[in-house]
C-alpha cells in the first residue's frame, strides 16, 4: 500500500461520517464497519448512574459553602431551624430561595409521605442530584458521539465515569454543580443543533444556578447571531427563557426576603463591582488549578490543556479530509472550555468548585487529546515503516486507547478512594451521632448543644442531627472570619434583618458559645494545640470520647500516597488522626453514653 493511500485512510470517509453523525446510537454493532465498539445510550446511563450513586453515598462535603449556604437554609425550610449566612440576610440577599426550593419540594414530599430520619432526606436529595447529573452526562455523550465521532465519545464516557473530579462534583448541592448539569446540556444541545434547548439550558444555568455560567453560552450566541444570522430565533428564546425563569424567581425570592430581590444581579454586583470582590476570602497562585486539575482528572486534565496544540499538529502535518461541513470546527466547538479557563485562571480568588461547570468538557477534551496522539503516532509509523498498516488508525493504535483508559481510570479510582479513606470521618461520626436519637438514649425535651471549634468548616449539616432540639454552637478558634448564626424562630425569619452580619468577612464575637454548656463537641485530635484551639479530646476531666474515626493528617503523610490510594502502601506512608465526638461528663441533663467500638481511650 502506498504512503498516500495510508494517509487518506487515517479518517473515516465523508460518507461514513455523515452516516455516523445521523445515527441514533442504539446498538453497538452498528459501527462494526470500522471495528468500533461503544455503549448504547441505555448502557451508558446505567454506568453513569451507578458511578453517581457512589458519589451520593460515599463522597464527603468538600466545601463548607455547600453546608452553610445550601444545606443549612434547606434544613430551615424543611424543619424550621438551621444556620443563616450573611448572603441570606435581606440586607444583602445574594442567594436565591428558588434554587433551594426546587430541591426541597421533592424532599418535602418524601418527608411528608414517609417521615424519614433527616439524614435519609439528606441522601435522598443527593440521589436526586446524581440522577440529574447522569441524565445530563448521557445526553452529552450522545451528542459528543454525533459531533466528534464514536471514539472520542466513548473516551469521554469512560473519563466521566472514572474521574475523581466528577465523583466530587456530581452530587454536590452547589450552584456550580447545578450549572454543570445545565451547561453540559446546553453544550450538548449546541452540538446537536438544538439551539432552543441550548439557550433555555444556559438561562437556567445562569439565572437559577450561577450567573457566571452564562460565559459558556457566549460561543453559542456568537454562532447564532454572526454565523447563522438567526437573530429572531435567538431574541425570541432569550426572552422566553428569561421570562420563564426570572418572573417566578423574583416573585419567590421577594416573598422570602420581604422586598424586591433579583439574586443573580446581587451576586454579580458583589463579586464584580465592589472594591474587594471575593478576594477577601483568599487568593491563590496560577498553579492552583493546575495542581487541583491533575488531582481530579490526572492525565486527562493535562491532555485537555494540551488538546489545542495536538489538534494544531494534526492539522499541520497530517494530510486528511476536512471535517464534515455540518460539524463545527474543533476550535469553535471547544471554545467554551478554553474561554472558561482564560477567565477563571486569571482570577486571584480560586476555588475548586469554580471549574465544576466545565468538568464534562475537560473529559471530552482529554478524549480528543488521546485521539490526536493516536493520529500522530499512526502518521509517523506510516512514514518510517514499510510494514502492512491496518485499514483505520484506530485499529492500529488500539493499545494507546487501552493504555490511556487503564492509567487514567486507575488513577481516578485511586484518587476517589484516597478522598474517601482520608476525609470521610466527619460524615461517619455524624452518622453515628444521628443514631443516638434513634436509639432513644437522649431526651427530646431539652436543647442539646452540639459544639464545633476548629472543625466548623467540616460540619456536614444539621440534617445529621437526630432531632430539632439539637442546636449547633460555635467555639472560639484561630479562624478570624465571619461564622453563620441561627435563623430566628419566627414566622417571617427569612425577611428579618438580624444584627451582627457583614459582607467583609469580619469576625463576629457574638457567635461564640461557652464550652461548659456544650453537651457534645466535635473535635480533631491532631496533636496540635493553641490557646484558642486546645485539644478537647485530652480534657479527661470534662469530656469522654463516645465516637471516633480515622482522619488523614496530610501534613505528616507522604505527598503521593495521601493523594492517591495504593493498597498496603498508603496505610504505611500515611498518618491518621482521630476525629472524635466528645460528651461532656459534667452535664447531668443527659445520661452518659457508652463509648463506640472504635473509640480510643484518652
Amino acid at each position: 500500500m502506498a504512503p498516500n493511500q495510508r494517509q487518506r485512510q487515517l479518517f473515516i470517509s465523508k460518507k461514513e461520517l455523515k452516516k455516523l453523525n445521523g445515527r441514533r446510537f442504539s446498538k453497538p454493532e452498528e459501527s462494526s464497519d470500522i471495528g468500533l465498539i461503544y455503549p448504547c445510550v441505555d448502557t451508558a446511563f446505567k454506568l453513569l448512574l451507578s458511578a453517581r450513586f457512589c458519589s451520593a453515598i460515599w463522597s464527603h462535603i468538600t466545601d463548607c459553602d455547600e453546608t452553610y449556604n445550601y444545606w443549612e437554609p434547606s434544613h430551615y425550610l424543611l424543619y424550621g431551624n438551621g444556620q443563616q449566612t450573611w448572603e441570606y440576610s435581606p440586607q444583602y440577599a445574594l442567594r436565591s430561595y428558588m434554587y433551594l426550593l426546587i430541591h426541597m419540594v421533592p424532599a418535602k414530599l418524601y418527608h411528608y409521605l414517609l417521615e424519614p430520619n433527616p439524614v435519609l432526606v439528606f441522601y435522598f436529595v443527593r440521589c436526586l442530584l446524581s440522577v440529574g447529573c447522569a441524565l445530563s452526562e448521557v445526553y452529552f455523550y450522545k451528542n459528543v458521539c454525533r459531533e466528534f465521532g464514536i471514539h472520542i465519545g466513548r473516551l469521554t464516557l469512560v473519563f466521566l465515569i472514572l474521574s475523581s473530579g466528577m465523583y466530587i462534583a456530581s452530587a454536590a448541592f452547589l450552584p456550580s454543580s447545578f450549572s454543570m448539569y445545565l451547561s453540559t446540556i446546553a453544550i450538548a444541545a449546541w452540538y446537536g443543533r438544538q439551539y432552543e434547548l441550548a439557550i433555555f439550558a444556559t438561562a437556567l444555568s445562569a439565572l437559577l444556578g450561577w450567573p457566571f455560567a452564562a460565559l459558556l453560552g457566549l460561543p453559542i450566541a456568537i454562532e447564532m447571531l454572526l454565523h447563522k444570522q438567526e437573530w429572531s430565533k435567538f431574541i425570541k428564546w432569550v426572552v422566553i427563557s428569561g421570562t420563564v425563569v426570572l418572573i417566578p424567581m423574583i416573585w419567590i425570592d421577594s416573598m422570602y426576603y420581604g422586598k424586591l430581590v433579583i439574586a443573580p444581579l446581587n451576586i454579580v454586583m458583589y463579586n464584580v463591582f465592589t472594591n474587594h470582590g471575593p478576594n477577601i476570602y483568599g487568593i491563590e497562585p496560577f498553579s492552583y488549578y493546575i495542581y487541583n486539575g491533575f488531582l481530579n482528572f490526572n492525565f486527562v486534565f493535562i491532555g485537555a490543556i494540551c488538546a489545542p496544540f495536538g489538534l494544531f499538529l494534526v492539522w499541520l502535518i497530517v494530510p486528511a479530509r476536512p471535517r464534515d461541513r455540518l460539524c463545527l470546527s474543533y476550535w469553535y466547538s471547544l471554545a467554551p472550555l478554553y474561554l472558561w479557563f482564560l477567565v477563571f485562571f486569571s482570577q486571584p480568588h480560586k476555588e475548586e468548585r469554580f471549574l465544576f461547570p466545565v468538568y464534562p468538557m475537560i473529559c471530552m477534551a482529554g478524549g480528543i487529546a488521546v485521539d490526536t496522539i493516536q493520529k500522530l503516532y499512526f502518521f509517523i509509523r506510516t512514514k518510517i515503516s514499510s510494514l502492512h498498516i491496518a485499514y483505520h488508525y484506530l485499529q492500529y493504535t488500539v493499545y494507546i486507547t487501552c493504555f490511556a483508559i487503564l492509567i487514567c481510570g486507575l488513577l481516578g479510582i485511586s484518587r476517589s478512594l484516597a478522598i474517601y479513606k482520608g476525609y470521610y470521618a466527619p460524615m461517619e461520626v455524624l452518622i453515628d451521632t444521628n443514631k443516638l436519637g434513634l436509639e432513644k438514649e437522649i431526651s427530646k425535651d431539652i436543647n442539646i448543644n452540639f459544639c464545633i471549634g476548629k472543625e466548623w468548616h467540616r460540619f456536614p449539616s444539621s440534617f445529621f442531627f437526630p432531632s430539632n432540639n439539637w442546636k449547633l454552637q460555635y467555639l472560639r478558634s484561630e479562624f478570624k472570619g465571619q461564622l453563620p448564626q441561627p435563623f430566628l424562630n419566627h414566622e417571617n425569619a427569612t425577611s428579618i434583618v438580624q444584627p451582627y452580619f457583614n459582607d467583609m468577612n469580619r469576625e463576629e464575637p457574638t457567635r461564640y458559645f461557652n464550652l461548659d454548656k456544650c453537651h457534645f463537641v466535635l473535635d480533631l485530635d491532631n496533636g496540635i494545640e493553641t490557646i484558642l484551639e486546645p485539644n478537647y479530646s485530652r480534657f479527661n476531666d470534662n469530656f469522654t470520647i463516645i465516637k471516633s474515626s480515622k482522619f488523614l493528617n496530610s501534613a505528616k503523610s507522604h505527598r503521593f500516597f495521601r493523594a492517591f490510594y495504593i493498597p498496603f502502601l498508603s496505610d504505611k506512608y500515611c498518618i491518621y488522626d482521630s476525629y472524635n465526638l466528645l460528651q461532656n461528663i459534667k452535664l447531668k441533663s443527659i445520661p452518659l453514653l457508652s463509648k463506640g467500638k472504635n473509640t480510643k481511650p484518652v
